[in-house]
């Protein structure tokens, strides 16, 4: 008996090991991937302008548009209460500023968490006849980010921002081990929530 408790242990701090190196090295090597969409999660938005973090996706995502790797960009994201515009529209006005024609931004703009971010994003793009996706957020947040989108019947690649505001080990740890344990907790309590 005991020996299967070992057993059982080794194997849970083998997977919960393989999953952090997992999230640390998403999304490497995903260049030149093609879609007809980049869906840009939404971060923060202060009084009508990107957050740092949501400014580096929107950045990433317009790259990708100028690029020639997707046809649209979908912009997502909520506001609170007392905020003066959504994440999507001040994505979206960052966007229009950088000279992306508003016939090709989409936004979805009543999500609040990532899981609804994706499946709003994938009833704005239905309208338009738009069936694969170029997910752009920072590195550690995409494995659970392309994980839910797949299991929402996207066809999905993550695309890590390379103007990530997370850019010392003292920012990218708290953000990559929240990571962690939101992608841990997204595989055991999703399929009872």
């Amino acid at each position: 008996m005991k020996k299967w408790i070992v057993i059982t242990i080794w194997l849970i701090v083998c997977y919960v090991a393989f999953t952090g190196y997992s999230i640390w090295t998403y999304g490497e090597n995903q260049a030149n991937k093609q879609a007809e969409a980049a869906i840009v999660l939404g971060a923060a938005q202060w009084n009508g302008e990107p957050s740092p973090v949501f400014e580096g996706r929107l950045k990433q995502g317009i790259e990708l548009y100028k690029d020639g790797q997707v046809d649209y960009l979908i912009f997502t994201g909520g506001s609170s209460e007392e905020a003066v515009a959504s994440e999507a529209e001040v994505g979206r006005e960052y966007a229009l500023e950088k000279g992306v024609p508003k016939s090709d931004i989409l936004i979805e703009s009543t999500s609040q968490v990532t899981k609804e971010n994706l499946s709003n994003a994938k009833q704005v793009a239905k309208k338009e006849e738009v069936n694969s996706f170029l997910i752009v957020s920072d590195q550690y947040h995409l494995k659970r980010a392309v994980a839910m989108a797949r299991e929402n019947g996207m066809k999905a690649i993550g695309v890590p921002t390379d103007y990530s505001a997370y850019q010392t080990l003292e920012t990218k740890m708290p953000f990559f081990l929240r990571e962690w344990v939101y992608f841990l907790g997204y595989k055991l309590l999703d399929p009872f929530v």
